[in-house]
């Protein structure tokens, strides 16, 4: 007999051997049906694993992260089951379970529809309902690769997975076998709502060079209401994607043959990333920030010293040759190298420090065609940069008071909610992507942690995701459709100062390297664009709005006096249009509730003669009349405000 305990504590004798499933069934047949996959000693299992020592045993349902990811990756075989029957040409790559669901890569001759993603649900349902039993096993790597001829993408995989001599796992259900690691469900029946939201195209591997995919994307879950509030979601979030609304409310476009990543800010997004802008370097200087301006590239030489060159070189524009004088030239894929240049222009005493520098930083960075979204992801963006040198005595200040920083822009922007925080460490198994020692590396990364503690900042830690010359906090947020990304970032550097000769005079006439602190306050405004847009559906706050009030006479007749009332408006510093269009009043009504106006202005003659103005708001309808100089007052409190209305 063994003994398990179980999640809370009790403690229950099971026969050695027994699997994970049977011990559900004895515990709660209950629990056994709504069973996903198990925990054991907090490794996370197949149910069909066998408990043959005294361990640790959390049965995981749909409600568990690693749950639902069971659940996803068995749709995730039925799908491709499923594709098989209909397309047996059809060449299996790979099928995740991801964030919200799963999808599966094929190689086809031709690309799916939306008619063929019909007709493959409806295949997948039969499946479910024959409810067919899932097996594991193992296979060694001539074997596996017997199984598997004729599959190029599962070959490669075998080859990769094999080359220690490790055994393969494979998961069989009904006549479709395909190489997994798992954990997968016991059989297909549990699977009882799903549905494929979409397909794309594909990368192998995600690499450009590599052939073209067909990718079915899908959700699946246990009942069919939990299902519909999915699908809900999905349409909520295409609603409020940032690429389709941006471009629909003109605040950027983009042109094929300029790039991707390369977006065309037009009128509108460019009014709300200049004040952005200047909110962000008035607080900054507020904060005791001296702004710089630097190059957008700089020589090879540069970048070898910071060791971009040598960690970084794949991500940044090399231009294409030498110049005359045999140099090599590179668009900075950041700042901080160009500021240093700032200290180091004369001699620093401790006095001096901290020394906190700012810059609005155009900025370049070589990502793949397929990473390309939108606002999101960018070749060429804007970042609220900024670098602090500090004295060791001063670094955790200068770090919170960064922290500090970010929560008030995130706070002010409505976005503070939707944020959570990632303490990015090194990963010592790979020391080839960082430069500096081991004992430097936990000696800081300890302090970053203490400082992190602190400030009472619920984080998680992650290996692998530091820069290559220090740990770092990010600040991550997730777009409409659940992606995640990093937003603003605060980085301990306790090794470009020594590359640079960043050197203080202290107290005891030493001489020094300072810490450098690397901090965004905003992030990339790009993103941010994106995010807020995204965040109000279009209907940016009255501080932010590119218009704030459209003027809407009723009539020609009335297009004097409105010219007065916008006049009036801009003179008083608010954004304002006149739509002098020969159009129904309803209609101009209609087309700037469209565009997400805040306020509209309706003048006819009631309102020429008394001096009044009638008021409409977004979201709220009719406010009745107001005197002209009320309102603007009304607009000035509400844009001195911030508010998020």
């Amino acid at each position: 007999m063994i003994k398990v305990t179980l999640k809370g504590g009790d403690v229950r004798e099971f026969g050695s051997g027994v699997s994970a499933a049977d011990a559900a069934k004895e515990i709660s047949m209950g629990l056994y049906r709504a069973a996903c996959a198990c925990r054991v000693d907090g490794q996370v299992r197949d149910l069909r694993t066998k408990l043959d020592r005294d361990c640790a045993l959390e049965l995981l349902t749909f409600d568990d992260a690693d749950g639902k990811k069971a659940f996803w990756h068995t749709a995730s075989h039925i799908l491709a089951q499923a594709v098989l029957r209909l397309y047996p040409g059809a060449k299996p790559a790979i099928g995740p379970a991801i964030e919200n669901g799963f999808y599966y890569d094929f190689e086809v001759e031709t690309a799916f529809t939306a008619e063929d993603l019909l007709k493959i649900e409806g295949e997948m349902k039969k499946i479910v309902k024959e409810a067919l039993p899932i097996e594991r096993f193992t296979l060694g790597r001539d074997e596996a690769r017997a199984l598997m001829a004729g599959q190029p993408y599962k070959l490669e995989l075998i080859d990769e997975h094999s080359a220690g001599g490790e055994a393969l796992s494979f998961y069989r259900q009904g006549e479709f076998t395909d190489l997994c690691a798992g954990p997968h469900l016991l059989d297909t029946s549990p699977v009882k709502a799903l549905g494929l939201t979409q397909t794309t195209g594909a990368y192998w591997r995600g690499d450009a060079s590599k052939k073209m995919l067909s990718r079915i994307y899908g959700a699946a879950f246990p009942k069919a209401s939990m299902l519909e509030e999915h699908l809900a979601r999905l349409e909520e979030a295409r609603r409020r994607d940032h690429n389709k609304l941006g471009r629909e409310l003109e605040f950027f476009t983009t042109v094929d043959y300029i790039g991707q990543g390369l977006p065309i800010m037009m009128p509108k997004g460019a009014k709300v990333l200049q004040i952005l802008q200047r909110f962000v370097e008035d607080e900054e200087e507020k904060r005791g920030y001296q702004l710089t301006k630097t190059p957008f590239l700089a020589k090879s030489d540069l970048y070898k010293i910071s060791g971009h060159w040598d960690h970084y070189r794949e991500g940044m524009f090399v231009l294409g040759s030498e110049t005359a004088d045999g140099e090599v030239f590179a668009l900075r894929p950041m700042t901080c190298p160009f500021q240093f240049q700032v200290y180091l222009a004369r001699l620093r005493s401790y006095r001096d420090l901290p020394l906190r520098y700012n810059e609005t930083s155009t900025l370049f960075r070589n990502e793949s065609s397929g990473e390309m979204h939108g606002l999101i992801r960018l070749r060429q963006f804007t970042i609220s940069e900024g670098h602090i040198a500090c004295t060791p005595a001063q670094l955790e200040q200068e770090f919170a008071d960064a922290v500090d920083l970010a929560k008030f822009m995130l706070d002010t922007l409505g976005l503070s909610e939707d944020v959570s925080y990632r303490f990015s460490k090194w990963d010592k198994n790979d020391r080839g992507k960082y430069i500096g020692d081991e004992a430097q590396w936990e000696r800081v990364q300890d302090t970053m942690r203490s400082i992190l503690t602190h400030l009472d900042i619920p984080f998680t830690e992650a290996d692998g995701e530091a820069a290559f010359y220090g740990p770092k906090l990010d600040i991550q947020i997730r777009n409409v459709h659940g992606k995640e990304d990093t937003l603003i970032t605060i980085q301990i550097d306790f090794q470009l100062a020594e590359r640079f000769g960043m050197e203080y005079i202290d107290a005891d006439g030493s001489r020094r390297f300072p810490y450098v602190i690397h901090r965004t306050s905003i992030g990339c405004y790009e993103r941010t664009l994106a995010l807020l847009i995204e965040k109000y559906a279009g209907a940016l706050p009255l501080w932010l709005s590119p218009v704030q009030v459209r003027v809407l006479p009723i009539s020609d007749r009335f297009y004097e006096y409105a010219g007065e009332i916008r006049d009036a408006l801009a003179s008083a510093g608010v954004r304002c249009e006149l739509d002098e269009r020969s159009e129904k009043i309803g209609y101009k009504i209609r087309e700037a509730q469209v565009q997400k106006i805040p306020y509209m202005l309706i003048l006819g003659e009631k309102e020429r003669e008394t001096g009044l103005v009638s008021v409409r708001a977004r979201g709220e309808g009719d406010l009745g009349s107001l005197p002209l100089p009320a309102f603007i007052e009304k607009l000035q409190a509400e844009i001195e405000a911030r508010t998020r209305r």
